[in-house]
């Protein structure tokens, strides 16, 4: 390195910012603005300090879900998928646990599978087909 180091004692000045608009509308900002007699907005707004709008609502929305007769369900996977994938597992003489740890999932979702419990997935399948060797959604490979 070149030559001695030297401080620089030259002043730093640091400076808060400008308040901007949310600022100006906290307690404090009102009440100094009234003191020096400067313009204060005030604003009535609609239904404030009130939860009118929450509670009536409901009423609509239960009577909606009472009327409602449709059956809401999730889509299981068909019983020849779990068949296939059984079948697949055990040509390879694979247990669950290992399966699904060749798949990178838990054995708790080949459980599901073979089981017809779970929800269908297509990129879990995919794995599986791969795996496995066998195409599970229709015929053999």
């Amino acid at each position: 390195m070149g030559g001695p180091v030297s401080q620089d004692w030259d002043p730093v000045v640091v400076r808060k910012k400008v308040p901007n608009a949310a600022a100006k509308k906290d307690e404090k900002a009102v009440n100094e603005a009234r003191r020096s007699g400067g313009p204060i907005e005030t604003i009535k707004k609609f239904n404030a300090g009130s939860n009118k709008a929450a509670t009536s609502a409901t009423g609509l929305n239960t009577k909606k879900l009472d009327d409602e007769t449709e059956v809401l369900a999730h889509e299981r996977i068909s019983a020849d998928l779990k068949k296939n994938i059984m079948q697949a597992r055990l040509e390879k003489k694979l247990t669950q646990a290992q399966l699904a740890q060749q798949i990178n999932e838990k054995p708790q979702v080949i459980q599901e599978y073979e089981a017809g419990k779970a929800i269908p997935n297509n990129q879990i399948i995919t794995k599986l087909e791969r795996v496995l060797g066998v195409k599970l959604r229709g015929g053999k490979k």
